[in-house]
């Protein structure tokens, strides 16, 4: 199998198919994640029952298929493999989400034992670096701007004289993290004319160069972007992290976009900001999620709530289950992942 260190996986004896089972809730995921060919593909390489959809692992039929699987097709929503749950066969599991891990009560237990794992972390990345993307793209033009007054107003705006300070011609993006989506969004903002800053803790000088941008410290990185975008994981070292005095620090006009998660964010703080009306946000998450209906940020019009839409949905899960469907062919083939996941 296709271990932490990448050897190749061993294959499965000739004329044999291994043994794989879906496991994720709710049962009609897998309906969504694998466009039919996909699905036809996945049971060429292994012997697959696409109507057999593990919500829960306790009942006789969920303990008969366990015991025969050797690849578990895991989703969000798969209840926790405990060592406890006989499944002796198990070598891989290949998970259409960040992070597989989610899917093991005890992952160094598994590891210790052999399992190998895959995710669909890159896959997942895209949809939320492009989402951000464009919503850089409209900040930067005073899209939202614009569209309110125009609403207000019900007629034109004077553009030479009202929206003087839009576009994206040499504005300043910063980015706070850099995670999978991170990097992704760096490469899709290439082709613009933008100057990238970048703050992530392990990034030095150099590795942001190789990267195509420069790097700064938070503090600077606050203070000289137009646009600020987070996408820092949320860790103990990460909760509350942008707070009232980097908050302070933003530019009048600059908009902070946020797509990680809602706990990095103090938003007791931003709305003292935004109440001035100086700066904009669009949340896609927020903390708590959804917000309550009675929170003064559904109100305020200087803010664009979405509903956690960032991710991968609708079409875009095809494109995990493509890319769950690419590890079990390497696996198969006694291949490396192209996207292991070590479990510890």
């Amino acid at each position: 199998m296709s271990g932490p260190g990448g050897a190749p996986a061993p294959r499965a004896p000739r004329g044999e198919r291994p043994r794989a089972t879906f496991a994720m809730r709710p049962a009609s995921l897998p309906g969504q994640l694998f466009a039919p060919a996909t699905l036809e593909r996945l049971r060429g390489l292994v012997d697959l029952d696409p109507e057999l959809v593990l919500t829960e692992y306790d009942s006789d039929r969920a303990r008969e298929a366990l015991a025969g699987t050797e690849i578990l097709l895991a989703g969000w929503g798969a209840p926790p493999l405990t060592p406890a749950h006989r499944a002796p066969r198990l070598r891989a599991v290949v998970y259409a989400g960040g992070v597989a891990a989610t899917c093991l009560s005890d992952p160094a237990a598994f590891a210790a034992r052999g399992l190998a794992a895959a995710n669909a972390r890159e896959a997942n990345a895209l949809p939320v670096a492009e989402y951000t993307l464009a919503m850089i793209l409209l900040a930067n033009k005073q899209s939202f701007l614009a569209e309110r007054l125009h609403r207000e107003r019900r007629g034109p705006l004077d553009r030479e004289r009202e929206l003087t300070d839009a576009g994206n011609y040499r504005r300043t993006v910063g980015i706070v993290g850099a995670s999978s989506v991170g990097r992704a969004l760096i490469r899709l903002l290439r082709p613009f004319d933008l100057d990238v800053l970048l703050y992530a803790p392990e990034v030095t000088e150099e590795s942001a160069a190789a990267l195509g941008v420069r790097a700064a410290s938070l503090e600077r990185l606050m203070r000289e972007s137009d646009v600020v975008t987070l996408h820092q994981p949320l860790t103990p070292q990460t909760a509350g992290q942008i707070d009232a005095g980097l908050l302070a620090l933003l530019r009048d006009g600059a908009t902070l976009i946020n797509t990680a998660r809602g706990g990095v964010l103090d938003h007791e703080a931003l709305l003292h900001e935004l109440r001035t009306g100086r700066i904009s946000a669009v949340l896609d998450v927020t903390d708590p999620e959804p917000l309550p209906p009675g929170s003064e940020f559904w109100d305020l019009p200087n803010v664009r709530l979405t509903p956690h839409i960032a991710g991968s949905m609708g079409r875009e899960l095809h494109r995990l289950g493509a890319q769950v469907a690419a590890e079990v062919a390497r696996f198969v083939a006694g291949e490396p992942f192209a996207h292991p996941e070590v479990l510890a």
